[in-house]
């Protein structure tokens, strides 16, 4: 089997990027998606707020992903359901090598001019977390405690303890009290929220639940099922604090302590990995080290908005399009320029790492989250140590993804330029 783009994932990343690429003229694209459906995690997500920025109103998470299944259909991009990608191997001829299996072919491989990768993230399992204690039943990621009680109609629990502030756990702490369920708290390591601001209105202050910054669970009690937990404060160094614990007594514990992108395939393949998001290194037209194969979405960095996932595939399935027909140069080959774009002084990360002027349009679009929270700060960008640009910013999050844009012309009036560094300062300067 041969085809000009394979797009691993139909979820939303998966999904506008087959869009976009057919848009640009592609031909040959095929969809392989593990689960039943297309949709990816937006099926489970059954609260609204998605869409704001795409479609200017505001969606569920089904909604969301039904508009762009029903333009899949409508362009009739083929797409495989119940589908498992093995392995990503480079050929000889320069095509990638997609091993697949599932029920009706068995194992098969699909030749492709190009790849995108848009498998999405997990959530951070317990064993990464360190926390003692038996391990009862009551237990649960909050993302399938998501699946439970939005798809399969089951409730975890009736007591909740929440451990982690990221979006799916503060929109869970909402869900189980819409259910009838008692969050007695959402504990949260760091000294500041991962989730959105508003999530921590809508979902914590609007219904009392309490918010614990800088706590951690520190030990769980019960052998068959939770009991109850211990929280204890956590000093500058995230390590307990003796004398502040808490018992709370609960039958359930729902763990949000982070996403991690889906990058086995990745790393099988040879693609080189950010290790402060655990996503690809691109460069602007979201393409990896390895020529051909593309990334977006949570597979890339992890989003707080599924508005900005599908804007960044719709982006990465136009350029997959100008790799497979061979367009002009400044698409697809450039002329060898490099610019890195360094993180500092705050700055966690940038998604791209590189820019290649001769291939950009007339502005890029940089991505970036911050380490901590700063007030009162400017968002500052040197040229090779030059200062271009200056943002006055009331506040910085960890939780809020930030971006800025570069235009070409600025690029092109440093001819020599090397480096563009991102950083935060207290100073205008």
């Amino acid at each position: 089997m041969r085809q000009d783009i394979v797009i691993i994932g139909g979820g939303p990343a998966g999904l506008a990027a087959a869009l976009a690429a057919k848009e640009a003229g592609a031909e040959q694209i095929l969809i392989l998606e593990r689960d039943k459906e297309l949709g990816g995690i937006l099926n489970q997500c059954i609260h609204n707020g998605f869409g704001l920025h795409t479609f200017k109103e505001e969606l569920t998470g089904p909604e969301y992903a039904a508009r762009y299944i029903a333009k899949v259909e409508q362009e009739k991009i083929p797409f495989l359901l119940e589908t498992i990608v093995i392995d990503i191997a480079e050929a000889e001829d320069g095509e990638k090598a997609v091993t697949a299996m599932n029920r009706e072919r068995g194992l098969f491989v699909i030749r492709a001019k190009a790849v995108i990768l848009a498998m999405g993230c997990r959530e951070r399992p317990r064993g990464a977390l360190n926390i003692p204690g038996y391990r009862p039943a009551g237990i649960y990621s909050a993302g399938t405690a998501q699946r439970y009680v939005n798809i399969e109609g089951r409730m975890p629990g009736k007591e909740v303890v929440i451990l982690g502030s990221g979006d799916i756990g503060l929109i869970m702490a909402r869900r189980m009290t819409l259910e009838g369920a008692k969050v007695k708290a959402v504990a949260e390591l760091m000294p500041y929220s991962g989730g959105l601001k508003r999530n921590i209105v809508q979902c914590l202050d609007d219904f009392g639940i309490p918010l614990k910054l800088s706590h951690t669970v520190v030990d769980i009690k019960g052998k068959k099922r939770v009991e109850g937990i211990t929280l204890a404060q956590v000093d500058e160094n995230r390590k307990p604090i003796a004398g502040t614990e808490e018992y709370i007594p609960c039958d359930t514990l729902l763990l949000s302590c982070g996403l991690l992108p889906e990058n086995e395939l990745s790393m099988n393949l040879g693609v080189s990995l950010n290790p402060a998001t655990s996503g690809p290194y691109v460069n602007e037209s979201l393409e990896t080290n390895i020529p051909g194969v593309f990334a977006c979405g949570n597979v890339l960095h992890v989003h707080d908005l599924v508005d900005y996932v599908s804007e960044e595939a719709t982006a990465a399935g136009k350029y997959a399009a100008a790799y497979v027909k061979e367009a002009a140069e400044t698409a697809c080959a450039g002329d060898g320029t490099q610019i890195c774009l360094e993180a500092a002084e705050g700055v966690r990360y940038t998604v791209p790492s590189t820019i290649s002027p001769s291939r950009m349009e007339d502005t890029q679009l940089i991505r970036f989250r911050v380490a901590d929270v700063y007030k009162e700060v400017f968002l500052k960008v040197y040229f090779d140590g030059t200062p271009i640009i200056s943002q006055k910013k009331r506040v910085l999050a960890p939780g809020e993804m930030e971006q800025i844009r570069l235009k070409k012309e600025q690029l092109q009036a440093f001819p020599d330029l090397k480096k563009i560094t991102i950083r935060i300062e207290k100073e205008a300067g």
